[in-house]
């Protein structure tokens, strides 16, 4: 498998989590929307009708840049975070190796791929708060937050630095499991696109873009009922639920049912591929281009 370099991990997950946002973001916009929206009475019409009529209210209200709300906050937060991620996999792969070029099975790939996850929560969480409360906010007569800075000050003056990291239990419960899911895939997708005799080093981009785009859908379906729970706990009031993602759960079994777990999993898979596979793209384009300038 070769020897990992954290430097170049931790260079590479930048630029290709830049990439993911970039690509994705108009769809994590929907997503969010469809997730939070108000629960609607019997014959009562709901917000959106689906992930299409989302789309065209928010362009039609806000123009086409307000797919692109919130999206300063995990620009700021994602080149560390996916560096760190991709750096988080690299440790966890090089702690489960004896000698650097020993080969991972896809259960090792998993488990490194947990550790990434959960070295990630720290950023992630306040970067994923303060996009929601901008997502949702858009239909409000008056906006609460100008952006981004004014929202986390808004926060730590609410509840200190406890409500700018609510939801950290609830980041874990999605990103760990889901990023073990995310990188074992890519890595078997990866071993079964290699033509044989020849180097993964040397696969196309098309099929790195399969690859990567795939390991983001196999990851999502994973991640997306707890990701709905986080969006819920991170966007109420606080005091609403007082034990955390548990009255989450158990509010929205009692008054939506089990199929709300999975709102806003149209936009998920369909940002999915295309945001995954630019990220893996631009890590593994950075990557080689780091080995050529700094070669082991």
């Amino acid at each position: 498998m070769g020897k990992t370099n954290p430097y170049k991990d931790f260079v590479s997950g930048g630029v290709g989590g830049v990439c993911l946002v970039v690509a994705g973001h108009p769809l994590d916009t929907i997503k969010v929307r469809l997730q939070t929206m108000p629960h609607t009475k019997p014959g009562q019409a709901p917000l959106y009708k689906g992930t299409w009529d989302c789309a065209v209210q928010t362009v039609r209200k806000e123009g086409f840049f307000g797919l692109y709300k919130g999206m300063a906050a995990p620009v700021a937060g994602v080149t560390p975070m996916f560096a760190v991620c991709f750096l988080g996999f690299g440790i966890g792969k090089s702690l489960q190796q004896k000698s650097p070029n020993d080969d991972l099975t896809y259960l090792q790939f998993f488990k490194a791929g947990m550790l990434a996850g959960v070295f990630t929560t720290a950023i992630m969480t306040p970067g994923e708060r303060i996009k929601c409360l901008l997502q949702i906010q858009a239909d409000a007569e008056v906006k609460k937050y100008a952006g981004p800075v004014d929202c986390a000050k808004q926060l730590y003056r609410e509840g200190g630095i406890r409500s700018i990291y609510r939801g950290t239990a609830a980041t874990l419960l999605r990103d760990v499991p889901a990023s073990g899911m995310y990188f074992m895939t890519y890595e078997w997708l990866q071993h079964i696109l290699t033509p044989e005799g020849h180097s993964r080093t040397e696969l196309s981009v098309s099929r790195t873009l399969i690859a990567g785009g795939f390991a983001g859908m196999f990851n999502w379906l994973v991640a997306i009922a707890p990701d709905v729970l986080k969006s819920r706990l991170q966007t109420a009031p606080a005091g609403t639920y007082p034990n955390g993602i548990r009255d989450v759960f158990k509010h929205l079994l009692r008054n939506e049912g089990i199929f709300a777990l999975y709102k806003g999993v149209t936009p998920v898979m369909l940002r999915a591929f295309p945001a995954n596979a630019a990220c893996f793209l631009g890590y593994e384009v950075t990557m080689k281009a780091l080995d050529w300038i700094y070669p082991e």
